[in-house]
């Protein structure tokens, strides 16, 4: 049975920082596009940040580049997001989601971009609530 578990959200004010988690169980992370995606009140889930199975193959929404970070630890089978200067508009439950069958391992931006399009195919975590007071 494959589960992802999202850890690390919280209320934090504006400028602050906060480490989302995603563990998986009953799949293996190293081979498969892992993302972070993001539902604020009343809006569409969005794709936040993706990982490839290529070191270094990452994708990042406009609005958070250069102030997160996604990086992976697949010795822990573990996905991480460093969220650095967040603002208001970060306020929204995070979900990481996996590849379910490895195709988009070498395409993290075109993960990031579609998956949200039919979240029946692969694999979602709970979600983990952020929240940015200003």
């Amino acid at each position: 049975d494959v589960q992802l578990q999202a850890s690390g959200g919280g209320l934090v004010q504006a400028g602050g920082s906060l480490r989302l988690s995603c563990a998986g169980s009953g799949i293996v992370f190293d081979n498969r596009a892992i993302g972070w995606f993001r539902q604020a009140p009343g809006k569409e889930r969005e794709g936040v940040s993706c990982i490839g199975s290529t070191a270094g193959s990452t994708y990042y929404q406009d609005s958070v580049k250069g102030r997160f970070t996604i990086s992976r630890d697949n010795a822990k089978n573990t996905v991480y997001l460093q969220m650095n200067s967040l603002k208001s508009e970060d306020t929204a439950v995070y979900y990481c989601a996996a590849d379910a069958d490895g195709a988009w391992g070498g395409s993290p931006s075109l993960y990031c971009l579609t998956a949200t399009l039919n979240t029946a195919q692969d694999h979602w975590g709970q979600g983990t609530q952020v929240t940015v007071s200003s």
